[in-house]
């Protein structure tokens, strides 16, 4: 029976003549990086990956909304689906943000206003290793995976609705990404059972007036006074509310434009995030509610704008355990620690809510470098030595769960 570590040690390692697939995917993740496409955008990203895994063998099946596609590794039968289950899946995102690059490196990007500062070049190819390998090495999938490469992740409430229904969940039981963690260094892995993000929503509040004379405020309606106090009252009046931590952050305030006249109208705008799902489902109807709270009397007519964004991904437990067990085996158990719950959010969370699955933290850290850099920040980037962990840890996985499926161990 063929080795799975030997295996990935032979496809990764250097050939002696200093080329290998290895150095193959960094040249890869450096391309992406230097050409990062926005959410909807990613056509040559698509294209890059359909090119990749098309000559490794893959059966690339585009996404009806013009960016993404699905890569099938048939199964040793030649399937692609399996209405009965038992298909392991992989889910990559594939968009940038928009934010400069303000990295001084050869692979910096080409495009202003634009960077990879989250990641997501890093999971592409990871993902496109994990495929290219295994295409390879069939018989350590013999039930075949499914690889779905999503565009628009950063995008609410996220491209990955989209993509489900296009039915890129249709025969697959268990789904698994990986995320970049800057916090931690290079090999190690990061699980966690249960929720691993949290749920996060965008609002707008336009507080709207008839305007006037900041010498007689109390003549008029003081949108701008009001803004303050829903700024300042409304995040803890609704986490009360929820009975749950919700974190409630404004980041843009506009309104008027001459510092002795009260503007007709004032828009702020922000974030509202719960580590439960329970909270979520009601958010929308308690921020509602609070707001009309704190303006009663005021007389400002207000409109909110509340956009859903994402549940708490939460993780299957016995996927962890496997993932565990496929990480153990890659890293050694000294460098898997348990991650906490992020106040962030993935759109993988809608994923999660047809399949069971796991979203997993990948150190990218290299830990000779002074200082950890975040993620989201123009400065961003990462140990590369991380794409050769996550492709080892995506394989194996993929094999532990044929294996799983090969036993009759229900899904």
């Amino acid at each position: 029976m063929l080795d799975p570590a030997a295996a990935l040690d032979r496809w990764l390692g250097d050939d002696g003549r200093g080329e290998s697939n290895s150095s193959g995917l960094i040249h890869l993740r450096r391309d992406l990086h230097r050409h990062p496409e926005l959410s909807g955008e990613e056509h040559r990203t698509t294209a890059v990956v359909a090119d990749a895994l098309d000559a490794a063998g893959l059966v690339i099946t585009p996404l009806p909304s013009g960016t993404g596609l699905v890569a099938d590794l048939p199964a040793l039968d030649g399937s692609t689906t399996s209405p009965s289950g038992g298909r392991f899946a992989v889910r990559a995102d594939l968009d940038a943000l928009a934010m400069t690059d303000e990295k001084d490196v050869p692979y910096r990007s080409l495009r202003d206003g634009v960077c990879h500062a989250c990641g997501h070049d890093v999971h592409t190819t990871i993902a496109v290793g994990a495929a290219t390998f295994l295409a390879e090495h069939r018989e350590l999938a013999p039930h075949g995976v499914r690889f779905i490469f999503q565009p628009a992740e950063e995008r609410v409430p996220g491209g990955a609705v989209d993509t489900i229904a296009a039915g890129t969940l249709d025969g697959v039981d268990t789904i698994v990404a990986f995320h970049c963690e800057p916090k931690a260094d290079v090999g190690q892995i990061g699980l966690r059972s249960g929720p691993i993000t949290s749920a996060a929503d965008m609002l707008s509040v336009s507080l709207i007036g008839p305007g006037g004379h900041t010498a007689r405020p109390e003549l008029t309606v003081d949108t701008i006074g009001l803004a303050g106090r829903v700024v300042t009252e409304l995040p803890r009046l609704v986490s009360a509310r929820a009975d749950s931590d919700v974190k409630l952050v404004f980041g843009a305030i506009h309104g008027g434009d001459a510092a002795n006249a009260i503007p007709t109208r004032v828009e702020i705008g922000g974030s509202v995030r719960t580590a439960s799902a329970t909270a979520w489902e009601h958010l929308e109807t308690i921020v509602d509610t609070s707001i009309a709270d704190v303006l009663q009397g005021s007389g400002a007519a207000v409109h909110l704008e509340y956009t859903r964004g994402v549940p708490p991904v939460v993780n299957d437990h016995d996927v962890i355990d496997l993932l565990r067990t496929a990480a153990t085996t890659v890293v050694g158990a000294e460098s898997i620690y348990e991650t906490p719950q992020s106040w962030g959010g993935d759109d993988f969370a809608w994923y999660l809510r047809h399949v069971r699955g796991a979203y997993v933290r990948l150190g990218v850290h290299d830990p000779s470098m002074p200082g950890r850099l975040d993620l989201h920040a123009g400065r961003f980037d990462v140990d590369e030595r991380s794409i050769d962990v996550g492709v080892r840890c995506l394989a194996t996985a993929a094999h532990l769960h044929s294996r799983v499926v090969a036993a009759g161990i229900p899904a």
